[in-house]
């Protein structure tokens, strides 16, 4: 009897928080919730395990070894100093959304420049970094790309409904 062969295919999840119209996505902000509060839950949830009571005398080498390096990987991770190398990657990233979200202007024409999908495309790349670096960063490198991303998502919709008004005044304007 021949091996059947293995399942290969993939799925693949929209991670992006707005929809297509520019929309936030209620559904994944609300899963990104979800995930912080159960992180939330479990980081409290650490330090009462390890004073129980009866736990501090009768622990064997392993667990105490295994708690150990628990105890110290926290404190080590809050301790973590700003990284001048990621604040400057941060930094790179942010200004080109900006540029594309009319921050500067075209230097032929003296407009901004406005280009709200590829904007939407650099925040999103900007999200993942901040999924990809999860618990690595020190608290200074988090609170930054937790308040540039902020900003530009308040940017963003700004902008994105000013033109979808603009686009509708235009519409009732055009002849029929």
């Amino acid at each position: 009897m021949p091996d059947a062969k293995p399942d290969e295919s993939f799925k693949v999840v929209d991670r992006r928080l707005f929809s297509e119209t520019g929309e936030l996505r209620r559904d994944i902000a609300e899963q990104q919730e979800q995930e912080r509060e159960r992180e939330r839950v479990l980081s409290a949830a650490k330090p009462q395990a390890s004073t129980t009571p009866g736990n501090d005398t009768k622990n064997t080498p392993a667990q105490g070894a295994a708690t150990g390096v628990a105890q110290a990987e926290t404190p080590q991770a809050e301790q973590r100093p700003a990284n001048r190398n990621f604040q400057m990657l941060v930094d790179f990233i942010a200004r080109n959304a900006a540029m594309l979200l009319g921050g500067y202007q075209d230097p032929r024409t003296g407009q901004p420049l406005l280009d709200l999908e590829g904007a939407r495309e650099i925040i999103d790349m900007l999200d993942a970094l901040r999924e990809t670096t999860r618990g690595n960063l020190g608290p200074e490198d988090d609170r930054l790309l937790l308040d540039v991303i902020g900003s530009l998502k308040l940017s963003f919709m700004e902008l994105s409904k000013a033109a979808a008004a603009a686009a509708m005044k235009e519409k009732a304007k055009a002849p029929r």
